[in-house]
């Protein structure tokens, strides 16, 4: 039976948190927390491929070719841009990894790269939602487009939004910073989602069995407020265990003519 290594050898120097969730799950307002916590940056394969794409080299127009197309990026190249960006110096304590791994194949590939570098995952955070709390919080979701700020009609609705026969006047609704005019995902829907919840649990069950030693559940139900304070708590139980770990480590790689 194969599973994520966690060897009790194993002393892991950098803190490196992978946050699992379905769509809506609130993965965006977990993550400030995790990075508040431990002072680490918060990675997305999808941020490392368009900054690729916009330094315009040879490996970035290769995946804007395939960005165009509709076609999904080798697990190779994602894999080689994480490498590269983990050795970043803003790293060197650690980092969140945001919706990474997607496929069982990039979870074994992310730990044979750990691996190689003798560390690993140190804390899988799953973000657990009830569908029907999914439904809200996706279908009442609107986006600006340059900046990624996210709204939301109920929990965060932007300053212009009026209501129209009950429902937000799409006309009115323009980011706060900028005024431009705000737009819903087209897999925003009921239907849609169906379709994603289905899809993500055909590769998330096995990822979530895969990570279960390291595996943390957070509920994601309730407001953004009370989602954080539990992930709080979690984060100041996770950080007690690996500062003792780390002690431990110290004191057995500490020179004898230092003690």
């Amino acid at each position: 039976e194969e599973e994520h290594r966690s060897s009790v050898g194993d002393f892991v120097m950098r803190d490196i948190i992978i946050l699992l969730g379905p769509p809506g799950a609130g993965k965006g307002t977990v993550a400030p927390v995790v990075k508040s916590k431990l002072g680490v940056p918060q990675l997305s394969t999808g941020a490392l491929l368009r900054d690729v794409v916009r330094q315009d080299s040879k490996t970035g127009r290769k995946i804007k070719g395939m960005m165009q197309k509709g076609e999904l990026v080798p697990d190779e190249i994602v894999m080689k841009l994480l490498k590269e960006r983990i050795l970043h110096k803003d790293c060197d304590r650690g980092f969140i990894l945001d919706g990474f791994p997607r496929t069982m194949e990039q979870a074994k590939a992310l730990d044979t790269l750990l691996t190689e570098m003798r560390e690993r995952v140190t804390m899988a955070l799953y973000i657990k939602v009830d569908p029907s709390i999914l439904e809200k919080r996706i279908c009442g979701r609107w986006c600006h487009k340059r900046s990624g700020r996210v709204y939301h009609v109920s929990s965060h609705p932007p300053k212009s939004m009026k209501l129209k026969n009950g429902a937000p006047d799409p006309q009115t609704m323009r980011d706060d910073k900028t005024g431009e005019a705000l737009y819903q995902r087209a897999d925003d829907t009921p239907e849609a989602l169906k379709r994603r919840l289905v899809d993500f649990h055909k590769h998330y069950d096995g990822i979530l069995e895969y990570y279960r030693k390291a595996k943390k559940t957070v509920n994601g139900n309730g407001s953004i407020q009370e989602v954080r304070k539990r992930v709080s708590f979690i984060m100041d139980d996770h950080m007690t265990s690996t500062f003792v770990i780390r002690n431990a480590y110290d004191l057995v790689d500490t020179p004898k003519s230092k003690l």
